[in-house]
């Protein structure tokens, strides 16, 4: 059973991938935070780099993409074609309302008509495999046994299933008693998604769902950056690589962007996660979080760890 990062848009960029990965590893795969074509445009100056093969040396990552339109999807993943990738992915998933609104991400399950034409545009002519990945549904989990069979219609690689509704967001329990029934059913190969913060959750479901191609992980690597790692028996992050994961890719950031600003702010939005691992130390956060140059920062996130 394979481990994927999941894309987590904002946060997982490539510069985090391949520290993520010099440091704790782990991971089968890593997914790109989706990439947003419109027409005549496929891709960004800043979404470029972040799929530039030089940038991801050492990784095996597969780039994702969201579209309504088949046209788009396919101009963008004949781009990455040609930069060498064999594999892109689909983005059925993401509830954001502006998204939505546009008809993409979670918003292509409203309507599975639409979906079958994008699909039977986009499998006839892709020149690479397609896998997807999509919520349960819109609203009610339910949705997504008609889903299933729209998705069995097309050779897709496999299908990343996270096991909620749109309408839940990143919030309340996965439906796994459904997800249980997919499985039972699902004729591709099918990739589990949502909460597998702990090893005991990753046993849990691996028993439960032996038969899965895989599991993919987000916030759990961001709790623990050891978490792959100790689910293919390794040992838990010590205190000393936690130190050397964060200061080299501080300093990365800071190599990349321009002056202490975004460098804090993106070092910050970390800590969200990170603050997890020191229960006990909430003063010691919030002087992190308040730090108003990456000097200050640096020696509050250095007296923290001395602390614990």
């Amino acid at each position: 059973m394979k481990l994927y990062f999941a894309p987590m848009e904002g946060i997982t960029g490539y510069i985090f991938r391949t520290v993520f990965a010099k440091h704790f590893g782990g991971a089968d795969q890593y997914y790109s935070p989706f990439l947003a074509p419109v027409q005549d445009q496929w891709m960004t100056n800043r979404e470029r780099g972040d799929v530039l093969p030089e940038h991801n040396e050492g990784i095996r990552l597969v780039p994702q993409i969201m579209a309504n339109r088949a046209s788009v999807f396919l101009g963008t993943a004949r781009v990455l074609a040609e930069m060498g990738y064999q594999e892109v992915n689909f983005n059925c998933g993401c509830p954001s309302g502006t998204v939505v609104a546009k008809g993409k991400g979670a918003g292509m399950l409203r309507d599975l008509d639409g979906l079958r034409r994008f699909l039977e545009e986009a499998c006839a002519h892709a020149p690479m495999e397609i896998s997807i990945k999509t919520r349960l549904g819109m609203r009610e989990p339910e949705e997504v046994f008609d889903l299933m069979e729209v998705l069995q219609d097309y050779p897709l690689k496999e299908w990343i299933l996270h096991a909620r509704v749109r309408e839940d967001y990143y919030k309340n329990q996965p439906r796994r008693d459904i997800f249980k029934e997919v499985a039972k059913e699902c004729k591709l190969p099918l990739c589990y998604n949502g909460d597998i913060c702990t090893v005991e959750d990753f046993k849990e479901m691996k028993e439960m769902f032996p038969q899965l191609s895989g599991m993919m992980i987000g916030r759990g690597a961001l709790l623990d950056p050891s978490l792959f790692r100790r689910i293919r028996g390794g040992c838990a992050m010590e205190k000393r690589e936690f130190a050397a994961f964060h200061e080299e890719l501080c300093a990365r950031y800071e190599e990349y962007m321009s002056g202490d600003r975004n460098t804090l702010f993106k070092m910050k939005e970390l800590w969200a996660y990170w603050a997890y691992m020191f229960p006990d130390s909430s003063k010691a956060l919030k002087k992190i979080r308040k730090a108003n140059s990456l000097k200050v920062y640096r020696q509050e996130v250095e007296q923290l760890l001395e602390e614990n």
